[in-house]
């Protein structure tokens, strides 16, 4: 982590960012939202459903792990006017907008700035704090 610490990045004086939970990452194109067996049961409890139960009508499998199901627009399962599993989100939702495909490039992080109305909003997050979230979710 030493030497990505030392490097220079765009975000080097920070990004401001809070969720505004309007779905804009939730909804439109598809994608791929991957739960561990932790995240499987979480929800599952908070839903007050079985963990089978959970996963014959919320998960598809995908290569080695779980996935959670889309809608036929792409939308996430969860997303009506608001994420109903928001409290025990996946990891991959709770990291978003920091993940490592964004911050790659300033030009792709200038795209979904475009798209998510949470960045430049909200809390600072340093440097170093979008590094450790980065590293781990490697």
């Amino acid at each position: 982590m030493n030497q990505l610490d030392q490097r220079a990045y765009f975000f080097d004086a920070g990004i401001r960012f809070e969720c505004r939970c309007c779905g804009a990452c939730c909804t439109g194109d598809p994608g791929v939202v991957r739960v561990n067996k932790r995240e499987t049961a979480e929800i599952a409890a908070y839903l007050g459903m079985s963990i089978s139960a959970f996963g014959g009508a919320f998960l598809r499998p995908w290569g080695n792990e779980q996935r959670i199901r889309e809608a036929e627009d792409g939308s996430c399962l969860f997303f009506e006017e608001g994420c109903r599993i928001y409290p025990v989100r996946p990891n991959q939702c709770k990291t978003f907008p920091f993940w490592f495909a964004n911050l790659r490039a300033e030009t792709r992080w200038n795209k979904i700035h475009s798209q998510c109305p949470g960045i430049g909003s909200g809390r600072l997050y340093t440097k170093n704090e979008i590094l450790n979230i980065l590293a781990n979710c490697m």
